[in-house]
Parts: structure tokens; C-alpha cells; sequence
């Protein structure tokens, strides 16, 4: 193995087997934001006309430095790799890659139409059932000594998640056939979560036509190696938000995306002004009634540790739809839709309660396939994807181990990889992610 110290700039670093072309050996101390005194591999990407930078972090062994060297994609054409990454990631099923042929209407095709059927008694069913799980929450909660808080707090976190869902099938179009009552139910379903219903409807619409593009995708997005070499401040910030608090970051995308006027095009803008004027209102009269009622201890049991747990199933479940290893995000020039919402979107499971309080929005890939589909009629969607295109979908069971993986694995994006852990790439900086993997449970 040739040693790395005293190389030039511009080598072509060689090993058996492996090739690096157009990558240069350096000093990290030359490049900003780097930790000094190791060596790394520089490779420059270019990406929509803009260069994109990949360090490769090298290990120290007794006075030579070995870099470490990209490794291939996950290869989804052998079943026995899949088991295997199965097993590692924490999924019960890994799918086969969809045959680039496939489009995504060869895939709706398929679907019974009366999945697409919008049923009032089922949609209004489903609002007595939030309605009366998030009472019942209140009452859990006023009625709780100090050591039952948190699980009247998680029950009724989870029963206001609800209400998320029914507000998600009116921006959808799923939940009634009358436009005006799908617009008031949507509002009025996200004002308890100070949610704008319009601004996020519009966002929420891209994120399905562009699920999993680079950039254009409005729900995660991998970070891009410029936004850590941009700051020591900013590289922290994101190593925390990607790694501890990911299950509680929709919070930053929610006051990021939804509240922006500059955001959102002209004709979109007062509808928009609309949804805003409704939260602020909530804000503005609930807030005070209910610390008027209460006190502030009042509005931070009732409210507040309610509206964390929500935003903690908020985060989770949108990570987990969308967010694997083997799960590339591409550019739009090599995007496939059917691809990437089939291959792409995962179905999890969750305990029982928790998939009747949510109305089953983790049955997530038929919703994927058509966003028409009505949240009661997404199991018998997926039962018939299942029977036709089975050997494609991703599937897990809700477990420490999916958890970890995402939290300690899925960070940078990278062509080749999909993904880059943080502690690859900025080790001296990544200790939350080092104490995840180090402490997080590996159950699957």
C-alpha cells in the first residue's frame, strides 16, 4: 500500500482493486473547517453546475495514513444482500429496485378503484375519534399525578397527531367531495397545532410531485457537504438536528417553511395570509384562556407538552417514510417517480393505538402512489400492493435498531454511498453522534 505522507496534490491514490481518479491527497489543516493533522481524501462533485466537495476522513495507522475510501450502493439485485441489510437496518423486508420501465400509473393501474372511493361516514368517524381520544387526553391529564404526566401527555400527543391526519386528507382532497368543508375541516384540524393549514398544503403538494429529489423535495433533505464546511457554529448546529433532537426537528421545518410570505408564489399568497390569520387567532384567544383557565403551569401541561409529542410522531414518522441507507435521493435528471414512491417509501408499523389514533398514515406507500387514496382505505390499497408488487416495497416494525440507523447513519449526501455519517466526515465534532451509537439500544 503506498503511504500518504509527502504526496502531492492532484494524485491518483491507488490501492488493489480500487481506484480513486481525480481525487486529491491533503493536509485538512489546508481546507476550512477541517480539524488539523490528518489527511483526507478531497473529491469534488459537481452538481446543477454547482461543485459539491466529499471529504474522505483517513485513519491513523502507526505513522501512515490509510484513507478510506468510498464504498458502492447498496445492491438491491441480490436477495441475499437484502436480507442482510434488512437485518442490519432494522426492516423486516428490503424491496428490489423497480425496473426503470415501470411508471407510476403502470402502478395505480393496479389499485381497486374503490380505494379512491370517499366514504362521509368513515371521514366523520374519523373526527369523533380524535375528537374524543383528545379529550380524553385532557381528562387524563388533569386528573394525572405528577408520575402519570408523561403517558397522558404521550396518549394525548398522539391523539392531536390525529387531527393532523384529518386536516392531511383535506388538503388531499380525500376526505370529503365538498371543497369548502375540506378547506374549514383542514384549518380548524391544524389550529390546536398552530400549523397553517394552506402554507403547508402547498409545500406538502411538492414534496409528493418531487419525493426524494435533491433539493426540490420540501420534507428532508440530506445535508449537503457546504452546509458543514460553512461554519464550526452551523456544523454543530446540524450535527445535533440530525442526530438527537432529528425526532423533534419538524419544529425548525415548521417555523422554516410555513410562515415565509416570500415563500410561496403570488396566487398561492392569500390563501396563505388566510391559514396564518387563523393560527395567529388561536394563538392570540386560546392561549390565554388557556393560561387565564390554568395559569402557565396550565397552558405547559395541557398545550405545550402535548404539541412536543406531536411534533415528535411528526418527525418520526416523515423520516422514517423516506429515510433509509439503501434509499438514494437523486437529481432530477435520474429522479423516477415510480421508483420513488414505491422503492422509496417505506411501510412501518407501529403499535396498534398508535395506528388507530393516526388513522393509518403510516400505511404510507399507497398514499404515496395516489395521495386520493382516503386515510380508512389505505390498508386495502396496500394489501393490493402487496399482491402486485410485492418484491419492491421496504417494510419494518417500529424498533431501536430503524431508529438508530436513520439517527447515526443517514447524514451527508453522497452519490456513490447515498449517505455519509457525520463522525466519517467531522469526527472531533460529532460526539452526539458517537454517544448515539454507542448508547442507543440495538433491538430490532
Amino acid at each position: 500500500m503506498a503511504t500518504a505522507s509527502g504526496v502531492s496534490a492532484g494524485l491518483v491514490l491507488q490501492l488493489p482493486s480500487l481506484r480513486v481518479p481525480s481525487s486529491r491527497l491533503l493536509p485538512r489543516r489546508a481546507t476550512a473547517g477541517a480539524p488539523a493533522g490528518n489527511l483526507f481524501v478531497k473529491r469534488d462533485v459537481v452538481y446543477n453546475r454547482r461543485s459539491y466537495h466529499h471529504f474522505l476522513p483517513s485513519k491513523q495507522r502507526g505513522g501512515l495514513q490509510a484513507a478510506v475510501l468510498p464504498v458502492a450502493p447498496p445492491i438491491l439485485d441480490d436477495e441475499e444482500k437484502r436480507i442482510q441489510m434488512a437485518e442490519d437496518f432494522g426492516f423486516t423486508q428490503i424491496g428490489e429496485e423497480l425496473p426503470d420501465s415501470v411508471t407510476l400509473k403502470d402502478v395505480m393501474d393496479t389499485l381497486p378503484k374503490e380505494v379512491f372511493e370517499i366514504n362521509d361516514v368513515k371521514a366523520w368517524t374519523s373526527v369523533l375519534i380524535s375528537v374524543t381520544s383528545y379529550a380524553l387526553g385532557l381528562f387524563f391529564i388533569a386528573k394525572s399525578p405528577w408520575y402519570l404526566l408523561p403517558l397522558a401527555w404521550a396518549w394525548t400527543g398522539t391523539a392531536v397527531t390525529g387531527f393532523f391526519v384529518i386536516g392531511h386528507d383535506c388538503a388531499h382532497k380525500s376526505f370529503s367531495r365538498n371543497k369548502l368543508v375540506e378547506d374549514i375541516v383542514g384549518t380548524l384540524a391544524f389550529m390546536p397545532l398552530i400549523y397553517p393549514y394552506e402554507p403547508w398544503r402547498f409545500k406538502h403538494d411538492r414534496h409528493h410531485a418531487k419525493t426524494n429529489m435533491l433539493i426540490e423535495d420540501t420534507a428532508w433533505q440530506p445535508v449537503w457537504q457546504k452546509e458543514i464546511e460553512s461554519s464550526p457554529f452551523l456544523r454543530k448546529a446540524i450535527i445535533f438536528g440530525y442526530g438527537p433532537i432529528r425526532p423533534w426537528m419538524s419544529i425548525a421545518h415548521w417555523l422554516i417553511w410555513h410562515f415565509d410570505l416570500k415563500k410561496f408564489r403570488p396566487n398561492e399568497v392569500p390563501r396563505v395570509k388566510i391559514s396564518l390569520a387563523c393560527v395567529f387567532a388561536f394563538m392570540a384567544i386560546g392561549w390565554p384562556l388557556i393560561i387565564l383557565k390554568s395559569g402557565l403551569a396550565g397552558w405547559f401541561k395541557f398545550w405545550f407538552m402535548p404539541w412536543i409529542v406531536y411534533h415528535f410522531w411528526m418527525s418520526t414518522f416523515t423520516m422514517v417514510h423516506h429515510t433509509a441507507p439503501h434509499i438514494p435521493f437523486k437529481s432530477s435528471e435520474e429522479w423516477n417517480a415510480a421508483q420513488a414512491q414505491l422503492n422509496g417509501t417505506v411501510h412501518c408499523n407501529y403499535p396498534q393505538w398508535i395506528e388507530i389514533l393516526c388513522h393509518d398514515i403510516n400505511v404510507h406507500v399507497p398514499h404515496h402512489i395516489s395521495p386520493r387514496i382516503p386515510s380508512y382505505n389505505l390498508r386495502a390499497a396496500y394489501d393490493s400492493i402487496k399482491q402486485n408488487w410485492g418484491k419492491y416495497v421496504n417494510e419494518a416494525n417500529w424498533n431501536w435498531r430503524l431508529m438508530k440507523t436513520i439517527l447515526t447513519r443517514c447524514h451527508v449526501y453522497d452519490k456513490e454511498r447515498y449517505y455519509v455519517p457525520f463522525d466519517e466526515l467531522a469526527p472531533e465534532e460529532s460526539q452526539p453522534i458517537k454517544f448515539l451509537r454507542k448508547f442507543m439500544p440495538d433491538y430490532a
